[in-house]
């Protein structure tokens, strides 16, 4: 990594370990953010902690998932976290400021600063030349706490960008195409630089939209260099003291490297149900579409919305699409109204949603039985919407906005000529939509209300692990699989025996009685098991209902770190063709596994049914430490 922007921004904030293959490492943490579906788990985990304040230079508290209050229970977690907030010395976002992400750089994201989230999409502040990782929820208490993030030493992957996008072709295609050649899994353990004389032209809602699906690709986190298009945006939001330059060096040290000419990129959609399945969308025009939603974390940028607007001034939409916006932020949404934008858009038809993630996380939006949704967003794994046979694509705002006025998925270049967006100087913007904390936490009480549950206490591993193999599922499982969101469930996200009914309910209704009747048990998956959000409620769940292991053929970044934290053990086929050989149902006995990792051993031998197969067990000592103690909260309490 040695002269790779990432790399210096690691070498500066390392406090633990030394860089190197399959090595550890200890990075300090600059700042924090959490949002309301995590961040009622995180402050309830912080607490546990027994500090007076958090000790990172800025911690940032948002409200923008659970913002739905079809009764009290949302209301109630957003009075909780403001009464955290307040006595923890964090400043708090409330609900209609926005999604964290676009909130985030607006506000508070620094160039060459390390940012941990309990959100996966918190890459997106790589787009400010930070080095920006999404985490688990107990990850992001114990930064706050100020200990160190801990992580395998990641690759750096570079790639040049050379060219010019051309019209109608913008930010969310570069990244479709990057996910259309190396797929959901080819990031996983590295980071993703971008460097070259293409990226002078790549605009800040560009790279926003780039460095958010980043983690989709299995990134631990995508940056961008601090240059001139970062300067003229943190000018634009009032903020100039907050830009320094940060470039690679003059012989950067690649991992892999890839040279991509921006010139030659097309509009492009991902398919149903992965945002892999990429397709251009000249070849998709026989594809009718019912909804069109525009904004959210990917592409919520104020030019994501003016060009949108543009290219559907006087004209409206097509009658068979429900066209709805949702503004990344209430900054981005006074400014589009300023500049006429929102004006065109209600002239078009469309509907103007609250600021926040919404459809995204399944929070309202769903698609209708048999439609097909086209959305601006990263993600469209099955069910995710909140309708279950779903059929979600992701693309463009160039091409949802053609889209919506066709009614099938179209080729924005088709529409004529590409909008020029119009920037104001300056950003209009309100410090006082923020809470900022009390001055005596001491004058400061929780609000607690009676759906927000205490962390239950987790013993640490048994010598023997025995259990039946509860489920197995296939490559590429989704934590939106594992545990569900929407609105159904997210309001128990502050409840743990609440929420642990739902898991893996899309797969199997009444999965989590079968679990607790066994006593608990085991779960197989195949490749990259756990892809997807960060919530670390898809490991604190299942243990919750008696999980003790799980073993699949990879794990994805954030999940195995999950389970890790909670004590459940992640274990890897040694021979994937074992993976044939189990099945649901049979027994699994897992002899001597306490005395393998206290032992440093890197396999360890199980029976299924009797018969022998071999699991890898690699952890660093750490992680052996925290699986040894039951969970993360333990070992923290035990090392000081």
């Amino acid at each position: 990594m040695k002269d790779t922007l990432a790399g210096k921004i690691i070498q500066e904030h390392l406090v633990e370990g030394n860089p190197g293959p399959g090595q550890e490492i200890g990075l300090k943490i600059d700042q924090t953010l959490t949002q309301d579906a995590t961040g009622t788990m995180v402050y309830l985990e912080f607490e546990t902690l027994g500090l007076p304040r958090v000790l990172v230079q800025t911690a940032v508290s948002y409200i923008d998932h659970n913002i739905i209050q079809t009764d009290s229970r949302n209301f109630d977690d957003h009075r909780f976290l403001q009464s955290c907030a307040e006595k923890f010395g964090v400043i708090l976002s409330p609900a209609g400021n926005g999604v964290s992400h676009h909130v985030h750089r607006e506000r508070f994201g620094v160039p060459g600063q390390t940012l941990l989230g309990s959100d996966s999409h918190t890459t997106t502040g790589g787009c400010l030349g930070m080095l920006a990782i999404g985490a688990g929820g107990v990850e992001v208490a114990l930064a706050m706490a100020g200990r160190p993030y801990h992580l395998m030493t990641p690759k750096i992957w570079g790639v040049r960008l050379e060219g010019k996008l051309q019209p109608f072709v913008s930010g969310k295609d570069l990244i479709l195409e990057l996910l259309r050649r190396h797929s959901c899994k080819g990031g996983i353990g590295k980071i993703l630089e971008f460097f070259g004389p293409g990226v002078a032209g790549v605009s800040m809602a560009d790279r926003a939209a780039v460095s958010n699906m980043a983690v989709d690709m299995g990134f631990t986190a995508g940056i961008f260099p601090s240059d001139a298009v970062t300067k003229d945006y943190l000018a634009r939001n009032g903020r100039e003291a907050d830009w320094k330059e940060l470039k690679a060096g003059p012989k950067p040290q690649w991992d892999q490297e890839t040279t991509l000419d921006l010139s030659s990129l097309e509009p492009l959609v991902a398919c149903p149900s992965n945002p892999d399945n990429v397709k251009p969308a000249r070849e998709l025009s026989d594809v009718e579409i019912q909804q069109v939603l525009i904004g959210s974390s990917a592409n919520g940028s104020y030019r994501d919305f003016m060009v949108a607007a543009q290219m559907m001034a006087g004209k409206v939409k097509a009658s068979t699409v429900d066209l709805q916006i949702n503004p990344g932020s209430r900054q981005t949404l006074e400014n589009v109204l300023a500049m006429g934008g929102l004006k065109l858009l209600v002239e078009t038809g469309a509907r103007i949603c609250e600021a926040g993630c919404l459809g995204c996380i399944g929070m309202g939006q769903a698609p209708g039985t048999g439609i097909k949704s086209l959305r601006t967003f990263p993600r469209n794994f099955k069910g995710r919407s909140g309708t279950k046979d779903d059929e979600v694509y992701l693309c463009s705002p160039e091409t949802a906005a053609a889209s919506a006025l066709t009614g099938r998925i179209t080729d924005p270049r088709t529409l004529g000529t590409c909008p020029t967006v119009e920037y104001p100087k300056r950003f209009t913007f309100n410090e006082s939509w923020f809470i900022r904390p009390a001055k005596d936490p001491l004058s400061v009480e929780i609000i607690r209300g009676p759906n927000i549950k205490p962390l239950p206490h987790f013993e640490p591993l048994p010598p023997t692990i025995d259990g039946e193999i509860l489920l197995k599922v296939g490559d590429n499982v989704s934590t939106d699989a594992i545990m569900p969101a929407g609105s159904r469930v997210l309001p128990y996200r502050s409840n743990l025996p609440a929420i642990s009914e739902f898991v893996f309910s899309g797969v199997e209704e009444g999965f989590s009685k079968r679990a607790q009747a066994s006593g608990g048990g085991l779960i197989v998956g195949g490749e990259n098991y756990g892809q997807g959000s960060s919530r670390e409620h898809a490991a604190l769940a299942p243990r919750y209902l008696g999980i003790k292991a799980k073993l699949a053929k990879s794990f994805a970044r954030i999940h195995r770190a999950n389970l890790i934290n909670f004590g459940i053990v992640p274990l890897v086929f040694a021979d994937a063709a074992d993976f044939e050989a189990v099945a649901q149902g049979q027994k699994v006995r897992i002899e001597g596994i306490r005395q393998a990792l206290e032992k440093g051993e890197s396999q360890i031998p199980i029976l299924v049914n009797g018969r022998k197969m071999l699991m890898r067990i690699e952890f660093s000592q750490r992680e052996r430490k925290i699986l040894l103690a039951g969970s993360v909260l333990n070992y923290a309490k035990r090392s000081g």
